[in-house]
């Protein structure tokens, strides 16, 4: 693997930033109302270093250059994507920013949860496990998953206002003894080598300039013979990277989802195994034969609704739905009730659920590559 180079961390900058743009409002019920109290100046700030890597650079002229361009900068680039995205995911699907199976009859929280669970089972985290969550969110899944199993988790954010809201959640919840959070770039962790028994992400590494340089740091910070399980976003052996279609799929994923480079299964397959991972499974849950895909809440189809409160959730995600939202948003703009900007975040994440749905029914795109690996034991090899 060539040298990937790091950002410099400036938490301090960083902690300030988010102070001036979200003020109290991780105080705030999530989605809308959080969405009114942001600072115009800094929202602009954050819009114009997101999107200074996507404007105007089509997929059809994307160069190696204008990739590795945003592979520079990728913690900043997913700072301000987090920064303008959080409270729309909390509005718009819950505070688990992650897709998952759904079985016949199974609500949308409840298949969200055992996602989780599944993870965590063929992990094997039990009670009293330290265990690190690589890119938390504002921590649905630690939430989830320390109930669940009883363990001590660590979430890793290089996100501030994301940080502050998970705190604020795992007091509400009781957790506070059982779950921390703290901030980093998980390319260069700060934690010493061998502190965890295990590691897990949930569709969170792919934010990564490099898959097997975080592999690499994740190994690091494992304990000999820990395990390590990740839900990976990646594209499938289908993907064609010199088909135009494929290639405008891929990039506006990436634009929507804040992503810098995102790459396909045996790339990730190596990369694991580069880390110095022995890997015991790996497998596309997205191919299993459920009842409803993976993306059947983006697709807005409310027949697949499997309770009467999912009607409310997936009613968002419908065209009308939609268009409700982005012109309730783009009014509120006009009237200075929302700083400019948050229209145009709302607008890409829209565009990347569209190519997410088509990704997902061309079978060129998986947001569930289960990967579950261990590090070997002192003098053992692999």
């Amino acid at each position: 693997m060539a040298p990937i180079a790091l950002e410099s961390e400036d938490h301090a900058r960083d902690m300030a930033f988010a102070k001036i743009m979200h003020g109290k409002s991780a105080e705030q019920q999530a989605g809308i109302r959080s969405m009114l109290k942001k600072d115009p100046a800094a929202q602009k700030a954050a819009i114009d270093e997101y999107f200074k890597h996507w404007d105007n650079k089509a997929a059809a002229t994307e160069t190696e250059d204008i990739r590795d361009a945003r592979k520079a900068e990728y913690a900043s680039l997913t700072r301000h994507y987090y920064n303008l995205a959080t409270d729309i995911y909390e509005y718009g699907w819950c505070s688990s920013f992650h897709f998952c199976r759904f079985a016949h009859g199974e609500s949308f929280y409840q298949a969200i949860a055992r996602h989780e669970h599944y993870l965590a089972h063929m992990m094997g985290m039990r009670e009293g496990m330290k265990v690190l969550d690589v890119g938390c969110g504002v921590g649905g899944p630690a939430r989830e998953i320390a109930k669940f199993t009883g363990a001590n988790i660590v979430g890793l954010n290089n996100n501030d206002y994301q940080i502050e809201r998970a705190t604020r959640y795992a007091a509400k919840e009781g957790l506070s003894k059982q779950l921390s959070f703290t901030k980093g770039d998980f390319m260069q962790m700060s934690f010493p080598p061998n502190t965890f028994d295990a590691v897990y992400a949930i569709e969170a590494t792919v934010h990564a300039p490099s898959l097997e340089g975080v592999y690499t740091e994740i190994h690091r910070v494992l304990k000999p013979g820990g395990v390590f399980g990740v839900y990976e976003w990646v594209m499938t052996a289908s993907y064609d990277n010199s088909d135009p279609h494929h290639r405008e799929l891929r990039l506006g994923i990436e634009q929507g989802d804040g992503i810098s480079n995102m790459v396909a299964i045996p790339d990730a397959l190596a990369a694991i195994r580069a880390a110095g991972f022995e890997l015991e499974v790996h497998e596309d849950l997205a191919d299993r034969p459920d009842a409803r895909p993976w993306y059947y809440p983006l697709d807005g189809d409310l027949r697949m609704a499997g309770s009467v409160g999912d009607v409310l959730t997936i009613a968002r995600m419908t065209k009308v739905g939609r268009a409700v939202a982005h012109n309730t948003i783009g009014a509120f703009e006009r009237v200075g009730l929302m700083p400019r900007g948050t229209k145009k975040t709302a607008d890409s994440l829209a565009h990347a659920a569209d190519c997410l749905v088509a990704g997902g029914k061309e079978k060129l795109f998986t947001p569930m590559y289960l990967m579950v690996a261990r590090k070997k034991m002192e003098g053992e090899e692999i």
